[in-house]
């Protein structure tokens, strides 16, 4: 059959085949066969899929079909994730991540939620299912590691989209120190390595200040290259939206439609909690205190399967504990942690579908009523003007008494979750006056400028992080100026301004003009000092002052990272504030050493060291300097950069190859005609044989964005191939 199928192009030919194979129930090759019927794949000349269905399930088969033929290693990986199988693909070591996804997903729960499920939501994760199916059915040449068949109910383990989920806040170190292997914090938890933060940047501005009298939105979010795919789902239903979609799930996570658009940035809010448990013996069993009462701790059996590295199977079995706040991750100080987050599987995923239909404001706050966005802000505009800055609608009340940034005391019910906030009572802020409104994972206090909430008038809990440099540079960028089009903001987006070295630099200079005229670091330094003191703190990729900046600030982020993120100050802000004079030159001239070793010399351009590279497919990335790669002149987001580019160097590499930050970038203008631009990192396909496997890497680095084709006679003569799914 294998052979057959390879030959076979006609999908109906190869449908009734399989409606024959003893494996495929003809029951599903029935369902497989009615979507075929009615999904049309267009392929424009990116290999960005438009699917067309007539009914949103259709569109769903067809999406998610699309997205296996392009990358189904990723689907794979993300879903191995979310139902806590790793072990199953990558071994012994993955057990621990598996283990701390399957305190909150329980398998026969999912089933039962799935059961339960709403009947239009039942058919879109039955038709997200056949879609994947059918592709493996269509494509034996595949061969998962792990999941060789979906089903519908494992839709419910994915359904948020974010980078980087709630879950994994849970430190892994503490989480296999409880469960029986003691394990130190790793220095990334410690904050000792410079980290390119999991966030985004979103930016709306109103008709007012634009020059076509139109509502404009930057969606731009950063996240891990790879991590997303840019698609269109359309159906006769009304479905039509366009944007990028976490690999594995049906539904545009942050996009537009013909009359709205969102753009998700991760919040700083405080909506996941640690609650410490007094835990006493009862003779086999457990109680915990909470007030006057005892009550048990609740125990359950997770067994995990894992490959050994002979390939072979195995099982470990791990008894869990939980209270009524969450389940048990961690002790300190005597005490058992729990941790408290939003786990709502069902209204979560209708509301990330549903979102996509919303065509102005108010509908859309219609969705978000469902409070099960727990972890991204969002950027909103549409055509009739609107534009909005919303909190996450998960939101528990608390007492403002006690500082959740720690394990707070759980015997006591004061600290409690007491109900989710009103939509009403959040710190959103919808068509501000200043007529703009940004977020770039920065607090909420300055989205709007002059029109922001105040914090005083509302509890702590609603920021834990603070402002940050993009935030202020974003500020800069929107404050007094008028005239918006959807060029000026793809340049606003590329912006080559970093505001954390034009803070912390003239600490710098300051040190090294008050060092005595004998101390050899007056000449030694002279020169690097000299070109940072003249530069004027814009990346680029011939500027040698950018390439001694970063080296500079890296060396300094490895020495004080892990303080200022015990004190909770960003490290940029730490390092203007709390370095010393001396610490500071001594981190100048080790970064004269390290790039006069590593390069030949000190004045080496930014762009012969921050590169982009894309070799395989492999999820896992490597990097070698013996090999073709493309200069990327923006730097990492955390010496505030909008255009965001984390790299480091790699083993055995020199060189900086960047895998996280800008991978979608897109401007949208909400007029009578949605229009829209988009770049995203390498390419849309993650087969090294395909032709857009990297055809915008060149684009993407130069902050390019080409037309999206949204409406049919855009579509028309940029379409590579028009097919049926398994055609």
């Amino acid at each position: 059959m294998t052979t057959i199928v390879r030959r076979l192009r006609h999908p109906m030919i190869l449908l009734a085949l399989l409606g024959t194979a003893p494996s495929t129930p003809r029951s599903e090759t029935t369902r497989w066969q009615a979507h075929v019927a009615r999904v049309t794949i267009s392929r424009d000349d990116h290999g960005i899929p438009h699917i067309h269905g007539r009914s949103d399930a259709d569109a769903v088969f067809g999406l998610i079909y699309a997205q296996a033929e392009d990358d189904f290693p990723r689907i794979e990986a993300n879903y191995l994730t979310a139902l806590g199988r790793t072990a199953e693909a990558d071994g012994e070591d993955a057990m621990w991540a598996d283990l701390r996804q399957r305190l909150f997903v329980d398998p026969e729960t999912l089933k039962a939620d799935y059961a339960a499920s709403p009947g239009w939501l039942r058919t879109l994760m039955q038709a997200w299912a056949d879609g994947l199916n059918f592709y493996l059915a269509t494509h034996p040449q595949v061969r998962p590691r792990v999941l060789t068949r979906f089903e519908p109910w494992m839709a419910l383990s994915f359904t948020e989209g974010s980078i980087g989920g709630d879950v994994e806040r849970i430190s892994l170190s503490e989480l296999k120190t409880f469960y029986g292997q003691p394990t130190p914090p790793t220095p990334e938890e410690l904050g000792m390595v410079p980290r390119e933060p999991s966030g985004s940047n979103g930016i709306a501005i109103a008709p007012r200040l634009t020059a076509n009298g139109h509502a404009l939105l930057l969606i731009n979010p950063h996240t891990s290259f790879y991590f997303r795919s840019e698609a269109q789902m359309t159906s006769d239903e009304g479905l039509d939206a366009y944007g990028a979609s976490t690999w594995g799930q049906f539904f545009i996570y942050q996009g537009f439609n013909a009359k709205a658009g969102w753009m998700h940035t991760s919040a700083t809010v405080d909506n996941v909690d640690a609650f410490a448990e007094r835990i006493v013996r009862r003779g086999a069993a457990y109680a915990y205190r909470y007030g006057k009462q005892l009550r048990p701790v609740t125990t359950r059996t997770v067994s995990l399967r894992y490959r050994r590295t002979d390939g072979s199977m195995a099982e470990r079995r791990f008894t869990t504990y939980r209270t009524h706040h969450g389940p048990i991750v961690a002790s300190s100080a005597g005490r058992w942690i729990a941790t408290a987050l939003m786990w709502k599987p069902v209204p979560a995923l209708e509301q990330s579908y549903l979102r996509t239909k919303a065509t102005d404001l108010a509908s859309y706050m219609r969705v978000a009523g469902r409070k099960a966005n727990s972890s991204n802000d969002t950027l909103f505009a549409d055509n009739k003007g609107a534009i909005a800055f919303l909190m996450p609608q998960f939101m528990p009340i608390r007492s403002d008494r006690f500082d959740y940034t720690r394990p707070v005391d759980g015997s006591d019910p004061a600290t409690d979750w007491q109900g989710l906030h009103t939509l009403s009572s959040l710190p959103s802020v919808a068509s501000p006056r200043v007529g703009w409104l940004h977020n770039t994972n920065d607090w909420p206090w300055s989205a709007a400028g002059p029109d922001s909430r105040k914090a005083a008038d509302y509890p702590r809990y609603m920021d834990q992080v603070g402002g940050n440099a993009r935030g202020v540079h974003a500020d800069l960028l929107l404050t007094g100026k008028r005239g918006w089009t959807p060029d000026a903001l793809r340049a606003a987006a590329f912006d080559p301004y970093l505001p954390a070295f034009a803070q912390s630099l003239p600490g710098l200079v300051a040190a090294w003009d008050a060092l005595p005229a004998a101390d050899p670091q007056r000449r030694t330094l002279a020169a690097p000092i000299a070109m940072l003191k003249a530069w004027d703190h814009r990346w680029g990729a011939d500027s040698v002052a950018t390439s001694l900046a970063v080296f500079w600030g890296d060396h300094l982020w490895r020495d004080v990272g892990g303080v200022a993120q015990a004190e909770r100050i960003n490290v940029p802000d730490y390092i203007a504030t709390r370095v010393s004079p001396q610490a500071k030159l001594a981190a100048l001239a080790a970064a004269v050493t390290r790039l006069t070793g590593d390069f030949g010399s000190w004045r080496t351009p930014w762009g012969k060291i921050n590169r982009f590279q894309r070799l395989d497919g492999a999820i896992t990335p490597h990097f070698d300097d013996a090999v073709a790669s493309f200069p990327v002149p923006f730097t990492s987001a955390q010496w505030g950069s909008l255009a965001s580019f984390g790299a480091k160097r790699w083993p055995g590499t020199k060189r900086y190859y960047g895998t996280s930050g800008n991978s979608f970038v897109a401007v949208v203008e909400f007029g009578p005609r949605v229009k829209a631009m988009a770049v995203m990192a390498g390419g849309q396909s993650g087969d090294p044989a395909s032709r857009h496997f990297a055809d915008q890497i060149a684009d993407y680095a130069r902050g390019r964005l080409r037309p999206v084709y949204f409406y049919p006679d855009e579509l028309q003569g940029h379409v590579e191939r028009r097919y049926r799914p398994g055609g």
